[in-house]
């Protein structure tokens, strides 16, 4: 179970990109974080894998407190956070096995890791996961021969190579075509229901989040201003979180009003 309690993040210009921000994400639920350019979205999920030091308030991951983790205390807070970034973050001139065996460097040897010498079970575990994204056959491709589509998928299995406790997904379809995109994002909630993984996914398409999470935050200045299942969301609360004129434009995905009018389409 991940809590957030009270989270806040002031820079040091004093912007203030987080304010109290509470929550919890339990059990293998799929939770979507939307919101306006500058609602705090990525500074949410920086804080949350310690890439940001909160101001204050606390981040637990079960029983423990990431924000009192030290230095080796959070790179072993790490290892149970799988993430999936939107530029992928892959390594382009490493096949897609290497890509996907990288998910356990924190569980192996320096010598290991440079040799690249996996125990036989970590690489029957990654075909298994190629398989299961839908990459059967491409293994020994090289990272930067594959269409975007391809290359979330490889960043997908890699994350799951770590048997993570917890899912961070940043952006994950921003740069995919809607169909692709759409593909995508039903994969991550999959998968996280059939590993009984919590997924928090900071998204900007609204169609997507509507369609695919089982419950939807909303944040507008850094704080959390709507909290609640996506057959909630309807106008009054998009404006709430994005404001009168502009929430509209988070439609990037054809059908997005008319999902929103049927009150939150379930994929």
């Amino acid at each position: 179970m991940l809590t957030i309690d009270k989270l806040t993040k002031t820079y040091a210009d004093g912007h203030q990109a987080l304010r109290d921000c509470s929550f919890t994400v339990p059990g293998a639920q799929v939770v979507a974080v939307i919101g306006p350019s500058g609602a705090g979205k990525s500074t949410l999920i920086r804080c949350i894998n310690r890439l940001v030091a909160p101001t204050r308030g606390h981040v637990h991951l079960g029983d423990t407190d990431l924000t009192a983790a030290g230095t080796a205390g959070l790179r072993d807070v790490r290892r149970r956070i799988g993430m999936i970034f939107q530029e992928f973050n892959l390594i382009e001139r490493l096949t897609v096995m290497e890509n996907v065996l990288a998910g356990r460097l924190a569980t192996v040897s320096f010598l290991q890791a440079f040799l690249r010498r996996f125990p036989a079970g970590d690489i029957d575990r990654a075909f298994e996961l190629l398989g299961r994204v839908g990459l059967d056959g491409y293994e020994n491709s090289r990272a930067d021969a594959l269409s975007g589509g391809q290359r979330q998928r490889v960043g997908i299995a890699r994350a799951l190579m770590q048997e993570p406790e917890l899912l961070l997904v940043d952006e994950p379809t921003s740069s995919l075509d809607p169909k692709v995109a759409r593909s995508i994002m039903g994969l991550i909630c999959e998968l996280a229901g059939e590993r009984r993984i919590p997924a928090l996914i900071n998204i900007h398409d609204v169609g997507l989040a509507l369609g695919f999470a089982q419950r939807v935050i909303g944040l507008n200045g850094g704080r959390v201003v709507f909290d609640g299942a996506p057959e909630a969301v309807d106008e009054a609360v998009l404006t709430r979180i994005y404001g009168a004129d502009e929430w509209r434009d988070a439609f990037r995905q054809e059908g997005g009003e008319d999902m929103l009018a049927a009150g939150g389409a379930a994929s």
